[in-house]
């Protein structure tokens, strides 16, 4: 692509320190401390976000709040609302202020407002409370991305960006693990107590190794190359900004549907709590082996061939739940939609990490996720209409593959569209 110019050049702290120089393939420790407690953030983030799927069942039959099918859909829509939120500012705003305040403040936000969820005493004040802790969670993925793709050498961007997002599943995985235990044992606001662990750890090591990796600022506060949504959706950048939003949407829509659902949509199905949960977590182990298999794939293909081909697994492997398989195909097609619906995610927020320069890279990854959370937010609502509706467990099953098979499609469009310009650009990646 022709229009990365700052890929390969050495991006700067505010000290002056080289945190990223292209060529180079090392990493000081400081990087490897940065990057670290950024994947810790991200687990939490994909915590948060799997763990209201845990509890759902919970809050629809012991809490006494009247939760029925459609309406614990809406209240999971709550933080994916958030989300939607905090992405597309806060994308903005470490463009603007600085990734490490950004990330910082967003975890100390849904951390607070998760923490909270456990007293909530009915379910508006519940919701509310999930809609607060979104905008935390939603604004932490994109600046967490954006400083991560700025401290690591860019030879090494598309492959780090991949494997940080398996945090997200695998802080679903312990959500699972978590809750066949601690449910039955404690009740539902255990789940949310968690969130403890990280305001009091993982928060004060973001405050001794992240740094800050922005240009220093002109007199007067004027950053020293515009950046902003103005600039994004204009030329050269608009089809390209438009088309990784979607994709991100239908994207999100498949895995937060999922994400949402699943143990629900188990238990409908015949299997008790226990079970449910185990598929739940199958679902999580995949993605999270996706996100290994999509990050040496992504290098090694392209991170858009290889989400074509991701979208694609997933697609297919729910169209096979479909047809009620015996229960070890239902696992192994619960892994296969993990790989596929994480892995594209993964891989298409590596490529918008590559596609745009450094300082627009926040805004673009806030841009594409803050679009894309709209699938997150319609995903938990639609499934329980459709249930409501009395369509059943697979028609959730056919609307997440359907989402999927059409993100392999926008990919696709993308893909055509990338190679149908020159790369000229010296950091340009295999996008």
């Amino acid at each position: 692509m022709n229009h990365i110019p700052s890929a390969a050049a050495p991006e700067r702290s505010t000290n002056g320190a080289t945190l990223a120089a292209g060529p180079s393939s090392r990493f000081p420790k400081q990087t490897a401390m940065a990057v670290l407690v950024c994947w810790l953030l991200v687990v939490f983030d994909g915590y948060d976000l799997i763990v209201y799927g845990t509890v759902q069942s919970s809050l629809i039959n012991n809490t006494g709040w009247g939760l029925t099918k459609a309406t614990a859909g809406t209240v999971g829509s709550m933080a994916f609302l958030g989300m939607m939120i905090g992405a597309i500012f806060a994308g903005r705003m470490s463009d603007t202020f600085g990734r490490r305040r950004t990330i910082l403040g967003c975890a100390i936000v849904f951390s607070a407002f998760t923490i909270l969820c456990a007293f909530a005493p009915s379910a508006p004040v519940f919701g509310g409370l999930r809609l607060l802790a979104g905008i935390g969670l939603g604004g932490l993925v994109p600046s967490a991305n954006a400083l991560v793709a700025e401290l690591v050498p860019a030879k090494w961007r598309s492959t780090i960006a991949t494997l940080m997002m398996s945090g997200v599943p695998i802080g679903g995985s312990i959500a699972a693990l978590a809750g066949i235990p601690l449910i039955p044992a404690f009740g539902w606001p255990v789940m949310f107590l968690i969130a403890v662990l990280a305001l009091l750890v993982v928060i004060p090591l973001g405050y001794r190794y992240l740094p800050e990796t922005l240009a220093p600022v002109r007199a007067g506060g004027q950053a020293t190359e515009p950046a902003g949504f103005g600039f994004l959706l204009r030329a050269p950048y608009l089809g390209m900004s438009v088309l990784f939003a979607i994709s991100t949407l239908v994207t999100l829509f498949a895995w937060y549907g999922l994400g949402t659902w699943l143990p629900n949509l188990m238990q409908l199905a015949g299997y008790n709590l226990g079970s449910a949960l185990t598929f739940a977590l199958a679902l999580n182990l995949g993605a999270v082996a996706g996100s290994v298999i999509t990050a040496w794939a992504g290098t090694r293909f392209g991170p858009i061939p290889t989400a074509i081909a991701a979208a694609a697994v997933a697609a297919v492997a729910l169209v096979v739940l479909v047809a009620g398989p015996p229960v070890t195909v239902v696992y192994l097609m619960l892994v296969l939609a993990g790989v596929g619906t994480h892995g594209t995610q993964c891989l298409i927020i590596a490529a918008v990490a590559s596609h745009y320069p450094a300082h627009l890279r926040g805004t673009a990854l806030g841009w594409a996720l803050g679009v894309g959370r709209i699938g997150a937010v319609a995903a938990p609502q639609v499934g329980g209409l459709l249930l409501a509706a009395g369509l059943g467990v697979n028609s959730n099953f056919l609307a997440f593959a359907g989402a999927a098979a059409v993100a392999a499609v926008l990919l696709g469009a993308i893909g055509i569209k990338i190679n149908s310009k020159t790369p000229t650009s010296v950091g340009a990646h295999n996008v």
